[in-house]
């Protein structure tokens, strides 16, 4: 261990009780269960160590994370006996929010709904970010699938043992194509080293019931250890009659010898999540703009009525649909060994496997947002009505299919001073999208919980894309030990995509807003000399010092459903001219940052931990996709024009810490500023636009957190405050929403039970989310350089009743 990671560990095996702390780890917290046990330190620069970390009941009981002090980049953990008492089943990505410099917002208080989340980190957005579980890449998490899909389908809450963010530069060795602004892992828990069997059950407002039931094997024969596991998730929607949720299951196996741990992981995922639609807000109407926009279903009669007597006409962008919803099912699965070579060398190989089918749905009306030109190219001088089947609605689907795998390798060489690693990752990806329009039978409605290919033939196919990915990257990096108090970090990526797409079925010239045809043929881009050279220096038994600059690249997306995809352009011309003059985003982030562990006799203040650090970021060929249609989010949709927009010069600071009042008490509070600015303005056809100066939109300048924690006996509680400060809604910054304040709390007990009975352990703990039951935005739409944006709202206080039993 380093002399910091010494007093660390110290410091933490002295706490006592259930009270959450903050260790610094790169220069945002580390949110650890008190009853936490502190790993061996990993070697700076290399993986952290996994050595078979008991998982986390969610009850609250022991967990076991990693505590270092030993990275140069700002690398922070959350556990997951810490997620789940935010809420229980909340999402790996929501439970960052705690975290200072990020920003997650969504409609719905687990973070599962993906049509309306929201996450910047340091100005960058989702998209910008790299994704991993136990190291196998999730994609870019884009709405509309291609590439991966969400830590929360990836894996149950309930297993997760911990969430990483490296908020600004994330690990050389990530298997990822947009870690442009730093990276997002999850990791799965290992199967208990004792038979036994946990139950939790929640319930709660707008008829919630979420159960989650989980059975360990224990150790058995030579280092074997499993467990199996699934969730059922059934919610009704706050603001509309529909039904968020779904069923999950997974399963690990793991042999663990001297020789290295073999690793099988395998995950199921069925959700539908009915969607919230986003209030369109313009310059006039943003002080009138319903706060929600809710759908009919099943009110089929009521919507009928609202079509026949033309009141939707009135409410103009924000009439009602009927329904919307995402269906997603997902196949995940990998196999790892680690083998330990020598005592000196180790060779870790990871092979995996994902499929998903999904489908985004609307049942709305067939006039409005453009739709009968675009119905008059397939239907010239019809009557749609009588064409859709005469309820006045359509149906239009967008319909996804991805198949692919990869390998993960990585090799470890100790030399003394010096460690050594090589790494390289390879996926192919399969991928299709589909753009569908169904007709909607006025004597046999459908519902948001039917794919209507199984029942419906599709009157329009509107596009019909394939596209086939290889990914390719490699890593060197070397960490040097140069003094006992002093370790350098070098290493350079290189990363290759070659992707192609084909068209079987292309839109009518014209029907499509903005397009001819969808483009077909090769786009490879290649960047081979990504470089990383950062310090850390152990100033004292507690104080740190780390320094890091880093460049990354985000790899083009490739699908002809996703916005910013030279496959979704409008001509085969404008992707010839893409290939030629459009470079990806690149970034050079540079952090620095102190961190500092003191224990306290002053008072009753016994302990401190916390940092201070400043980051500044070179963001170049910003990608920009300039809307066909005026309306941010269009039914009728269209194919916007790529181009780069210049750069992005972000400068920030987070400053964090934790005070412990004894053993019982202690308060957490993260105060982060962030200035994201566009440097140059750009022109849209002839048009100028000033956006030289402005900010990021959707990222706010100013964030505060804060976490009181306390714990007595079986008791204990915590209270959580959010800050998020005022935020731009368009890129010339002429449209905005207010900052605002939100609380949400816990309060549990852990049941006394006697020894020799068949419950071992047994929690009840009550969640309240949005306390003050605070009105305001929540996740913003942005793609117009002014004048309109479309925003979701805040979810309404929620309460959740939950009851964990363990076997």
């Amino acid at each position: 261990m380093t002399m910091f990671s010494r007093t660390a560990a110290r410091l933490l095996c002295g706490a006592v009780g259930p009270v959450a702390v903050a260790v610094a780890v790169g220069f945002v917290p580390v949110a650890v269960s008190a009853q936490s046990l502190v790993a061996k330190d990993a070697e700076p620069g290399s993986p952290a160590p996994v050595a078979a970390p008991e998982p986390v009941p969610a009850a609250g009981q022991d967990d076991t994370i990693v505590v270092t002090g030993t990275a140069t980049r700002s690398v922070a953990q959350i556990s997951g006996v810490d997620m789940q008492k935010i809420l229980p089943g909340v999402s790996p990505l929501k439970a960052l929010q705690t975290l200072p410099g990020v920003t997650f917002l969504t409609a719905d208080p687990w973070g599962n709904n993906e049509q309306n989340i929201s996450l910047f980190v340091h100005g960058f957005n989702a998209q910008q970010l790299g994704y991993t579980l136990d190291g196998l890449p999730l994609g870019d998490q884009n709405y509309g699938n291609y590439n991966g899909l969400s830590p929360q389908r990836a894996i149950i809450s309930e297993n997760v043992s911990r969430v990483t963010l490296a908020s600004g530069a994330g690990d050389l060795g990530t298997a990822s194509t947009s870690n442009l602004g730093g990276t997002i892992d999850t990791f799965s828990s290992d199967p208990r080293k004792e038979m036994g069997v946990q139950i939790d059950q929640t319930l709660g407002s707008h008829s919630t019931s979420r159960l989650f039931a989980r059975i360990d094997s224990g150790t058995f024969g030579n280092g074997n250890s499993f467990y199996i596991s699934g969730s059922r998730q059934k919610a009704k929607a706050w603001d509309f009659d529909g039904i968020q949720g779904g069923y999950q299951a997974n399963a690990k196996f793991v042999h663990d010898d001297s020789n290295g741990k073999l690793t099988l992981y395998a995950a199921y995922s069925d959700k539908t999540e009915p969607n919230e639609d986003s209030t369109v807000i313009t310059t006039a109407t943003q002080g009138t703009a319903p706060y929600v926009r809710p759908f009919k279903f099943p009110d089929f009669q009521g919507m009928l009525n609202y079509l026949n007597s033309g009141a939707y006409k009135a409410d103009g962008s924000n009439y009602s649909n009927y329904y919307g919803v995402a269906a997603r099912t997902d196949y995940l699965g990998y196999v790892k060994y680690d083998w330990n070579v020598s005592d000196r060398v180790t060779f870790s190989n990871q092979a995996y496997y994902h499929h998903n089918d999904g489908v985004g749905i609307i049942g709305g009306p067939i006039d409005v947002a453009g739709l009968p030109k675009l119905f008059s190219f397939y239907y010239p001088g019809q009557n749609l009505t009588t064409v859709f089947g005469g309820s006045g609605l359509a149906t239009r689907t967008t319909e996804y299919r991805i198949a692919r795998g990869g390998l993960v390798s990585t090799v470890g060489i100790d030399l003394g001073a010096h460690h050594i690693e090589f790494g390289a990752w390879y996926e192919h990806q399969s991928s299709s999208a589909y753009r569908r329009w169904y007709p909607f039978p006025v004597n046999d409605p459908t519902t948001p919980y039917q794919r209507p290919r199984d029942s419906l033939t599709p009157l329009i196919t509107q596009y019909h894309s394939e596209v086939r990915v290889d990914e390719y990257q490699a890593h060197i990096q070397d960490s040097w030990k140069l003094l006992p108090t002093l370790t350098l970090q070098g290493g350079v990526k290189s990363t290759f995509q070659n992707a192609s797409q084909r068209v079987p079925t292309q839109p009518i010239p014209g029907s499509f807003t903005g397009s001819v045809a969808l483009p077909v043929g090769k786009i490879d881009t290649h960047k081979y000399f990504l470089p990383q050279l950062g310090a850390l220096w152990d100033a004292s038994d507690t104080e740190q010092v780390f320094v890091n600059v880093q460049k990354n690249i985000r790899q083009f997306q490739t699908s002809a459903a996703a916005g910013l995809s030279p496959f979704a352009l409008g001509s085969q011309a404008a992707f010839d001219l893409f290939k030629d003059n459009v470079e990806p985003e690149t970034s050079w982030t540079y952090e620095a940052g102190l961190r500092s562990h003191h224990a306290l006799n002053l008072g009753p203040i016994t302990g401190f931990e916390g940092q201070i650090s400043v980051y500044h970021v070179d963001f170049s060929n910003r990608l920009l996709g300039i809307s066909p249609t005026p309306v941010v989010t269009a039914v009728v949709s269209g194919a916007a024009i790529l181009q780069n927009v210049g750069a992005v010069k972000t400068d920030g600071v987070d400053v964090a810490g934790t005070i412990r009042f004894g053993p019982h008490f202690s308060f957490y509070d993260a105060l982060s500023y962030n200035n994201s600015r566009y440097e140059q303005d750009y022109v849209s056809g002839t048009t100028t636009v000033g956006t030289a100066g402005k900010k990021v939109p959707g990222s706010p300048d100013w964030l505060n957190k804060f976490t009181a924690s306390a714990n007595y006996d079986i008791f204990d509680a915590q209270l959580i405050g959010d800050y998020i400060g005022k935020r731009y809604a368009t890129y010339t910054n002429d449209l905005s929403v207010k900052s605002y304040f939100t609380l949400s709390g816990r309060i549990a007990a852990r049941v006394p039970l006697s020894d020799g009975q068949i419950v071992k352990t047994a929690t009840v703990s009550l969640n309240v989310t949005n306390i003050t039951n605070k009105r305001a935005a929540s996740t913003l739409s942005i793609g117009a350089a002014s004048g309109t944006f479309n925003q979701f709202p805040v979810a309404p206080r929620q309460v959740f009743g939950t009851i964990s039993v363990g076997f």
